[in-house]
């Protein structure tokens, strides 16, 4: 089993920023991958990015590249998406995602409001 917390959501006006912070605990040496997904309100949970655990190369949306920042911290089992020029359509509760060899493990969320 892998435990996944986000933290680090809340409200931002529009071109300000915030770090989301997501910890692993349990088995965490079964992670290869972490993602970020988001979902807004009335709409389907969506890919933000995602880092390959060993290595650290990342993927993201089209529509947050240059924008967001995935890393990672092995030691404290620990990955963050920096969010810089928010945007009010950025506005979803967050979610990360562990990829293992057993199966995806999810965090409860985290919301975040950009306000216009």
């Amino acid at each position: 089993q892998v435990q996944l917390v986000e933290s680090g959501g809340g409200l931002v006006q529009a071109g300000g920023s915030l770090r989301l912070s997501c910890a692993a605990s349990g088995r965490t040496f079964r992670i290869w991958t972490m993602d970020w997904f988001r979902q807004a309100p009335g709409k389907e949970r969506e890919f933000v990015a995602r880092i390959f655990w060993s290595g650290g190369s990342t993927v993201y949306a089209d529509s947050v590249k240059g924008r967001f920042s995935i890393s990672r911290d092995s030691d404290k089992n620990t990955t963050y998406l920096q969010m810089n020029s928010l945007k009010p359509e950025d506005t979803a509760v967050y979610y990360c995602t562990g990829g293992t060899s057993v199966g995806n493990y999810w965090g409860q969320g985290t919301q975040v409001t950009v306000s216009s």
